[in-house]
């Protein structure tokens, strides 16, 4: 987690600029790995879910892929999968960070010297009783430099539940009580660029706020789908790179079909083009160079006229409060829909 800033505040410039770390290189290689993202039924197929993202850490360094990736990228759920489970069971299914899953990521890390991006379901002793979904990225020394939670989950969209996972915004007070408002909206300043982290999807203001503290690349998961406008808007309305990873076809024993939702991954451009797309739903690496010396020569903050905007923003009230999951955290998926319902502030 990102220390709090001394007195609280945001680290945010109004000159157009925005904090960074040195560049270790001019241009990198982001590696974006489209792998299954398999449900598992128990310890033992987590434990195999993890054995085959090591491997395709390996695949990832055998030749013939072009350049080696300095920063590999997973999907939301590479160890756990994902599937209906109650909170119960997804809470026998978080791992914890640090923790013996990622130490053995770490090794990866350290045995090619890259960074490694992958996103979990996660439980932390700071946090008892919730279940978080927290993006992490390790650094090429095996430690980790940054653990991104969920900012907020999509709400209304699926018939009969909603999720569980407790984000951001449902814990909002505690949070900023806890990190700080800086870490509210997340980026991590390495030597890579400035790196915001995020399994939100449809949620363009988000993915401003980070620009505007300074965000180069966005690393964005998914499974089971998402919307390709979405991600390419992001990079083309901030002017930044933005990468996608979902996940690939499913295994056949799982709970549905072996294509839902799966493929897509993709890295988009400062202008919006794609650098690089998977041009099947089965697993695969798809790589992109980011020439981030010279993007970060002439690179700014969004230009954005705020001052026509923000009385309409002052005025406007989210459709849920924040911090409904700091009382109540729901059981299962269905008790978070009945939670949820009636809860909506909008007629």
């Amino acid at each position: 987690m990102t220390e709090p800033t001394p007195d609280g505040s945001i680290t945010q410039r109004t000159d157009g600029g925005y904090a960074t770390a040195d560049l270790v290189k001019d241009a990198w290689t982001l590696g974006v790995v489209q792998s299954r993202v398999h449900p598992a039924a128990d310890e033992a197929e987590q434990e195999a879910n993890l054995a085959h993202m090591l491997h395709l850490i390996d695949n990832s360094f055998h030749t013939g892929f072009g350049f080696a990736p300095d920063l590999l990228f997973f999907h939301e759920f590479p160890i756990s999968g994902w599937d209906q489970w109650t909170k119960e069971e997804t809470e026998r299914r978080c791992i914890e960070i640090p923790g013996p899953e990622t130490e053995r990521i770490s090794a990866k890390a350290r045995e090619y010297g890259c960074h490694i991006a992958f996103g979990a379901y996660v439980r932390d002793p700071d946090w008892p009783g919730h279940v978080l979904s927290i993006t992490t990225l390790i650094g090429p020394d095996g430690e980790i430099i940054a653990k991104h939670w969920k900012a907020r989950n999509v709400k209304g969209v699926f018939r009969g539940f909603e999720l569980f996972t407790t984000t951001t915004y449902d814990v909002l007070d505690q949070y900023v009580e806890m990190y700080g408002a800086d870490a509210v909206l997340p980026v991590a300043r390495t030597g890579l660029g400035n790196i915001s982290m995020s399994s939100t999807q449809l949620e363009p203001e988000l993915f401003r706020a980070l620009a505007i503290k300074g965000a180069e690349v966005f690393l964005r998961t998914a499974s089971g789908s998402f919307s390709e406008v979405d991600i390419r808007a992001s990079a083309l309305h901030n002017r930044v790179y933005c990468a996608i990873v979902n996940n690939s076809v499913l295994a056949r024993e799982s709970n549905y079909f072996e294509d839902t939702g799966a493929g897509g991954s993709a890295v988009y451009g400062p202008d919006g083009q794609a650098l690089a797309t998977a041009d099947s739903k089965f697993e695969k690496l798809i790589s992109a160079q980011i020439p981030i010396a010279s993007f970060r020569a002439v690179h700014r903050q969004p230009d954005i006229h705020w001052d026509l905007y923000r009385p309409v923003f002052e005025q406007y009230r989210s459709r849920f409060e924040p911090n409904l999951y700091t009382p109540y955290q729901p059981h299962d998926l269905r008790d978070a829909g009945r939670y949820l319902n009636g809860r909506s502030r909008w007629r």
